[in-house]
């Protein structure tokens, strides 16, 4: 399949709010599907949004069976396809933690999350997913799903001294360019 390049912050793509997926288990969206995986493999990413390879379709994929090394001391998420999504928060609690983006390469920044939601969708084939989850994986879903509707985490932080590069702040991740 083919690894993609990747829209950095500063790109009016990624400002953009992306339509809605109408056509499930076709050749043309398994082959994105693909095409996205390997893209977030190839950057040993967390997960990618479709607007972050310039595609205007509300289509994430995030997770991995294996220990990330950019986040090392995370735990796994489930490997995932998720389509249409729709977010909805449990509660009111909020966690911050650290996040980094590959639309923001070499930066992390504190940002505040809903610390448990709920996440309903479609997989390629149409087949819907809902599920409850907290923690890292509640983080991922919400980074990724912002990127359908226009934002990058930076506009979710809450305090800018908090945004700082990675090889600062954080010396023992494995280094990455597309961090």
């Amino acid at each position: 399949m083919t690894v993609h390049a990747i829209l950095k912050m500063g790109d009016a793509r990624l400002l953009r709010v992306a339509q809605p997926v109408t056509h499930f288990d076709t050749d043309e969206l398994h082959l994105l599907v693909s095409d996205m995986l390997d893209t977030m493999r190839a950057a040993n990413g967390a997960g990618l949004a479709a607007p972050q390879i310039g595609v205007d379709l509300q289509l994430v994929v995030f997770g991995t069976r294996e220990a990330n090394p950019r986040y090392p001391d995370r735990p796994l998420v489930p490997p995932t396809v998720l389509i249409n999504p729709v977010i909805t928060p449990l509660d009111d609690a909020e966690e911050d933690d650290w996040e980094g983006c590959l639309s923001v390469p070499g930066l992390r920044g504190l940002v505040p999350r809903w610390s448990k939601i709920r996440y309903t969708g479609f997989d390629q084939y149409g087949d819907p997913i809902d599920r409850t989850v907290e923690g890292f994986h509640a983080r991922v879903v919400q980074h990724e799903c912002d990127h359908l509707i226009g934002r990058l985490y930076p506009t979710r932080m809450r305090d800018l001294t908090q945004l700082g590069y990675t090889e600062v702040l954080f010396p023992g991740i494995a280094p990455s360019d597309d961090d």
